[in-house]
């Protein structure tokens, strides 16, 4: 019985080479996330400081010592926060930098 399927005669295209994919660097994955943590962490951190300000501002302003340790906790946790967002935007812009090659 002769055989339907001649090796010769097959017209197959060869597979089509599939593009590169970009395999992502998994330590500048961690290092990202571990950036955005520390944001939050900042952010927590100014917002505590600030809170506490606030409240030593509203409702212990029995005494001008507290008005002012208040607005100073303010004042500190906006400097927390602006040097996080710094530290962030820095280190994203690195890696940015590192990604591209």
């Amino acid at each position: 019985m002769p055989s339907n399927h001649d090796p010769s005669s097959s017209q197959e295209a060869p597979p089509s080479p599939q593009p590169p994919r970009a395999v992502p660097d998994l330590a500048l994955v961690r290092t990202d996330l571990a950036n955005e943590r520390t944001l939050l962490a900042y952010g927590r951190t100014a917002l505590m400081l600030v809170a506490t300000g606030v409240s030593l501002v509203k409702f212990l302003d029995v005494s001008f010592d507290f008005v002012v340790l208040g607005w100073g906790l303010i004042g500190c946790g906006a400097i927390v926060g602006a040097i996080g967002t710094y530290r962030f935007a820095s280190l994203k812009q690195r890696l940015n930098k590192v990604r591209e090659g």
